[in-house]
């Protein structure tokens, strides 16, 4: 409550502080933007993109209510949550496919391999692999131009797991970035780039952007809601999250946007180009968010291949 410059009391409106991914922001922003309009701006929302990382960190130190993540929350994590008397509330929200893109005057790529992606990604390849034909023999001897996700971003862990096979072990030399659209602007500006976001980063600038099929042993596979949901599209396709601090789940506010989230995601989930889930599971993370059910189901590990039946059948641990 504020004392207003005439004297009257002014009653500040409750504020719902969300911070993390900037994978899963276009759908916290859309739900946000819906929640405030259905509020009558009663209830303010915010919402900042610092990755998956700087989120957490902001969530563990108990500076936001939510955090956005495109991966589940790591060991490292949930002892700096314990530390702080964090408790959580996992929510899965979407599926998205982490999408390989290059720029559309690429004519002499199709489809890559995981084990080519492993040769231009991993450490050993730090000024060394610089060019496309030391991947391949058929392709250019130009220089590869890279652009990929800061090391504070879910994007990252995941996609170095998936593809290096061990989170956080990269190369360094290459244009990194917590915001995507940096990254889609790089790969659409130079023939020779090579990067990699969220599949809705890649929808929304098709046009500037050529999206690489991924051979996994069985040809290549395009990104797309029918191989992310028939699991065809592997191992790229990752499961999204909001994470609710415990303490803050008892404010009213956060209770209404959480279950206006669940409520609504299924919607806008497909509306701003990520996967939905089924109806069944969000109504679950409703009862899930209201029986304060803490912990993870990953075991503070980043989760490859793991279906949402699976998921929600396994334990969860604090």
């Amino acid at each position: 409550m504020l004392l207003g410059g005439s004297g009257t009391m002014v009653f500040a409106r409750p504020l719902i502080k969300i911070d993390g991914s900037s994978t899963v922001f276009p759908i916290t922003e859309a739900v946000a933007e819906d929640f405030q309009i259905a509020k009558k701006g009663a209830i303010m929302v915010t919402a900042g993109i610092s990755g998956t990382g700087g989120g957490f960190k902001k969530f563990c130190r108990n500076e936001v209510d939510i955090v956005n993540a495109s991966r589940p929350i790591l060991s490292s994590e949930m002892e700096q949550c314990r530390k702080n008397g964090i408790q959580f509330i996992e929510l899965p929200i979407a599926f998205d496919a982490l999408t390989v893109a290059v720029n559309p005057g690429n004519n002499w790529i199709q489809s890559m391999t995981i084990a080519e992606l492993k040769k231009i990604w991993e450490p050993a390849a730090q000024e060394k692999i610089v060019s496309w034909n030391q991947i391949n023999p058929a392709w250019p001897d130009a220089k590869i131009k890279l652009f990929g996700a800061g090391a504070d971003s879910g994007t990252f862990d995941y996609f170095t797991e998936a593809v290096v096979g061990k989170v956080k072990s990269s190369r360094g030399d290459f244009t990194a970035s917590e915001d995507d659209n940096v990254l889609v602007q790089g790969v659409a500006s130079d023939l020779y780039a090579l990067g990699f976001f969220g599949y809705a980063y890649y929808i929304e600038n098709n046009k500037k952007l050529k999206a690489v099929a991924i051979d996994n042993g069985n040809g290549g596979i395009l990104p797309s809601m029918l191989t992310v949901q028939n699991g065809s599209y592997q191992p790229l396709s990752r499961p999204l999250f909001i994470y609710v601090n415990i303490k803050s789940a008892d404010k009213p506010e956060i209770g209404e946007f959480v279950t206006f989230y669940m409520q609504h995601a299924q919607q806008l989930v497909e509306e701003v180009r990520y996967f939905p889930l089924k109806k069944e599971f969000y109504d679950f993370n409703i009862k899930h968010f209201r029986s304060k059910n803490p912990g993870t189901a990953f075991g503070g590990e980043a989760g490859m291949g793991l279906s949402i039946e699976e998921l929600y059948k396994r334990e969860r641990t604090q």
